[in-house]
């Protein structure tokens, strides 16, 4: 099996499981489903399910510790002659995009964990680690120390504040609207500055 395959593989293996998670979850709330449950629903073993997800609550929302990194590599990508900030906004619209064009999986996480509130602090584990790569990768653009300056740390929290507003908007108006469009408005509304804002 060439490498290509073997990891296609894994990686349907790994969505499979994050799906019957997700719609056993929401079909009969996280209590009620159990790591057995979604190996028999997604036809693995439970054993095959701990070679993807270390707990249930990994499983239904789908982490991969593969994909803490991907908006710090992505944001490595642009151009280096485009501000930090043109830059960041970019990488989240394209995630966005992508997002968006899931047009069942992504509704269906943010209704779950909305109706799951004990799902809430496993996630804030995984942003915090998320945001600490994006802190080291805005650093590294910047010329700026990840440690000792302002502006790494207080640029990933912020944009990862962005993407979540976007998120919860797009939940809240019943996933009509456009969440590249979100994306975009919550920058705008940075980009103007908080002291512009209604008193």
């Amino acid at each position: 099996m060439t490498t290509g395959l073997r990891e296609r593989k894994k990686a349907a293996t790994r969505l499979a499981l994050h799906e019957a998670a997700l719609r056993l979850v929401a079909e009969h709330g996280l209590d009620g489903v159990s790591v057995d449950d979604i190996a028999a629903r997604a036809d693995v073993s439970p054993r095959t399910f701990f070679n993807y997800f270390a707990t249930k609550d990994d499983a239904v929302l789908g982490l991969d510790p593969a994909e803490l990194r991907r908006t710090a590599q992505a944001l490595a990508g642009r151009p280096a002659d485009e501000p930090v900030v043109e830059a960041l906004r970019a990488v989240q619209r394209e995630q966005a995009e992508e997002m968006a064009g899931e047009t069942e999986l992504w509704p269906l996480r943010l209704q779950v964990i909305e109706a799951n509130p004990d799902l809430v602090g496993r996630l804030v584990t995984h942003f915090g680690e998320a945001d600490r790569a994006l802190a080291a990768a805005v650093a590294e653009r910047t010329g700026t120390d990840v440690d000792a300056d302002t502006l790494p740390t207080l640029l990933a929290l912020t944009s990862g504040a962005v993407m979540r507003t976007a998120l919860h908007r797009w939940l809240t108006g019943g996933f009509t609207d456009s969440l590249p469009r979100l994306v975009d408005e919550a920058w705008d509304v940075l980009a103007r500055g908080l002291t512009a804002l209604p008193h």
